[in-house]
């Protein structure tokens, strides 16, 4: 099932919760919504499940105009953070559930309701959990049964809503894994809407970055985390190092530092800022005019990769760079040292005013 979604906003009050949001979802696709709190992504999942109204624009499931149909008619599946299970019913019985108060025309019968809800328990590694009740599960294993009670009327889209916010961070690793395979083997439509930036690339088809009630940027999670549109998407999706500078003849100077900014090249005498990821940074023993002088203050050696954090000379700011274990033993660096830092893969930007 493919989603349009046209020109929504949304307000309340004089708050302005969505402002013209526009894209279309691909049948088949898993789309994060992702941003931190404010930025309009849970009211935009809520609309398209019908439990908000917009105040203007539309909603489209295939050609199908639901804009005002009813949260029950639109067949869509939701997944809360907090699970949302009953408590005094059993997994079986939570699953089990939105089949057995359909409309006695479509609900099918004890048998199939069974052989259903058995196979989605399967289907979840829950089967020899069906007699249990929700507490006596763990939080991984009670997001599953959600998951399972949602999926068991069949919807068309699945919804989820922070759906391992609760969870501690080995579970939902662990989650992330397994959601991924379920949308692979249920081909349905999904979206889930998460301010964790890690899970967003980890597990969605594309990224939709949200920000103040706008999309900031939509890609896949190597285009939105390597080639950010704006500053707001560089802070958000990871650590940044800012060269601040001023332009003339398609470079960006501070001092004795010159990097190359094609982009910019016409644009004088203009301050902006060169923003690079703390791995696109190089560590040298000599000067060139596209490095700066830094101390190294503090190297840390757990993981795959060596994390340095250095204080630039020219004006006492800090870098993060990371290096791998080979590139570190080779450079033989030590705390309190001077080096040289030098941004292999640096993108500029006028500056705006934004918030995080």
């Amino acid at each position: 099932m493919s989603i349009q979604i046209q020109n929504i906003s949304k307000s309340f009050g004089n708050f302005q919760a969505l402002d013209d949001i526009n894209f279309d979802i691909q049948t088949g696709e898993l789309i994060a919504l992702l941003g931190p709190s404010g930025s309009g992504k849970t009211s935009l999942l809520r609309i398209i499940a019908g439990l908000e109204k917009a105040n203007q624009g539309a909603i489209l499931f295939g050609k199908e105009d639901i804009t005002h149909i009813s949260t029950k008619e639109r067949k869509v599946g939701f997944v809360f953070q907090h699970y949302a299970l009953f408590r005094h019913m059993t997994v079986f019985e939570n699953v089990a559930y939105g089949l057995k108060v359909r409309p006695r025309k479509t609900r099918p019968s004890k048998n199939e309701i069974k052989e259903k809800v058995m196979e989605l328990l399967n289907l979840v590694k829950l089967e020899s959990f069906a007699d249990r009740y929700p507490s006596h599960l763990s939080g991984g294993q009670r997001q599953r049964v959600a998951l399972a009670r949602a999926l068991a009327v069949e919807p068309k889209v699945l919804l989820l809503d922070e759906p391992f916010g609760a969870l501690d961070a080995k579970v939902r690793k662990d989650l992330r894994r397994w959601l991924r395979k379920l949308h692979d083997d249920y081909e349905i439509t999904s979206i889930f809407v998460t301010h964790d930036q890690e899970e967003a690339l980890d597990v969605a088809d594309r990224v939709v970055v949200m920000n103040e009630g706008k999309i900031e940027q939509i890609g896949t999670p190597e285009e939105v985390y390597e080639n950010p549109n704006s500053p707001f998407v560089y802070h958000f999706l990871g650590n940044v190092n800012l060269f601040k500078g001023r332009l003339h003849g398609g470079k960006l100077r501070q001092g004795d530092f010159v990097v190359d900014a094609p982009e910019f090249l016409g644009t004088e005498n203009t301050e902006a800022v060169g923003y690079v990821r703390p791995h696109d940074i190089s560590i040298e023993r000599k000067r060139s005019v596209d490095s700066v002088s830094a101390k190294i203050n503090y190297i840390h050696l757990v993981g795959a990769a060596v994390q340095l954090e250095l204080i630039r000379r020219d004006n006492d700011e800090y870098l993060e760079v990371e290096l791998t274990k080979e590139q570190y033993r080779n450079l033989k660096l030590k705390t309190g040292e001077e080096v040289f830092v030098k941004p292999k893969q640096l993108k500029v930007f006028i500056p705006e005013d934004y918030s995080i």
